[in-house]
């Protein structure tokens, strides 16, 4: 199979095309045929080196951990699923070495969850790493009806599946973005507010007797401004600030989950969550991809498109 590997930690440019040999399919995996793989801002950190103190790296390494495609291959025990069922996958495993940036993957059937008919190949491959961190971080502070949440990065990758979450689930978002993703955040269902100095105040115009929840996809000062105008300071969840649980909040690693990757394929096919995608390149062209996943001006999902 063709597949983009790595022999060693480096920039974009270390990525290249080669052969390599056909994954192994163990008793409670499938082979899948990849029609696209998403790309995420952890999969260029893991090539810089950034996870190695936490996760073991083996070279050469595919890397991705998101998926779409066609099962082709099931294992002895693997009973969920059928040759030519469609679908997606956070195939992140205990240890990185076979990714999805690659022609086959072998997944184990926890990782994976039937792709929506309500989305393509590139937009079901956006899904999983991204969807699940934002609906896992909704559910750590137990977001519901009702509740009024403000979602800090809205306009990105997380932030968008955070924000159309938390609006299926019947509660009030506010958003922060820059002006030119406002429209964006109000086509989700979301009240946009800008970003920087005076955020606090601005939140509070729009809900002076604070908020219920708060979810932080972008770092900095995020979780102390939330905190400033949060109802319980303990309601707040953060995937990128360390010591938020210092500060009483909620520190949010996504994992493979296949009930909540179920959930959000319902949520697609009931047309309450879509897909935003922001660049679709073949694998070759991989390097790229992470190149534009790196600038952080992508709005939505970064995706390889091998369908």
């Amino acid at each position: 199979m063709k597949a983009i590997t790595t022999d060693s930690y480096g920039d974009p440019d270390v990525l290249a095309l080669a052969d390599q040999p056909d994954p192994k399919v163990a008793p409670d995996s499938v082979l899948i045929r990849v029609k696209a793989a998403g790309v995420n801002p952890v999969d260029w950190k893991i090539l810089a080196g950034y996870l190695d103190p936490i996760m073991h790296v083996h070279f050469p390494l595919i890397p991705g951990w998101d998926v779409a495609g066609v099962v082709e291959a099931v294992g002895m025990d693997a009973t969920e699923y059928r040759v030519g069922d469609e679908v997606m996958g956070y195939v992140r495993k205990d240890e990185v070495q076979h990714g999805t940036f690659a022609e086959l993957v072998a997944a184990p059937v926890r990782t994976l969850a039937r792709k929506p008919a309500a989305l393509d190949w590139r937009q079901a491959a956006g899904v999983p790493l991204a969807g699940l961190t934002a609906y896992q971080a909704l559910k750590r502070i137990g977001v519901g009806g009702g509740d009024t949440v403000l979602v800090h990065a809205a306009a990105g990758g997380v932030g968008a599946f955070a924000v159309q979450i938390a609006v299926a689930w019947g509660a009030r978002v506010i958003g922060t973005a820059g002006e030119h993703n406002h429209d964006f955040l109000r086509s989700l269902g979301a009240e946009p507010v800008t970003y920087g100095e005076g955020l606090a105040d601005r939140v509070r115009a729009l809900a002076p007797d604070g908020v219920d929840a708060a979810a932080d996809f972008v770092g900095g000062e995020a979780v102390d401004v939330s905190q400033q105008v949060l109802k319980d300071p303990k309601r707040v969840a953060s995937v990128v600030d360390n010591e938020v649980v210092g500060k009483g909040g909620h520190l949010v690693w996504v994992r493979p989950d296949s009930a909540d990757l179920t959930a959000l394929a319902d949520l697609a096919d009931a047309g309450k969550l879509t897909v935003n995608i922001d660049t679709a390149l073949p694998l070759a062209q991989a390097a790229e991809a992470f190149r534009r996943s790196q600038s952080g001006r992508a709005r939505g999902k970064i995706v390889l498109d091998l369908s």
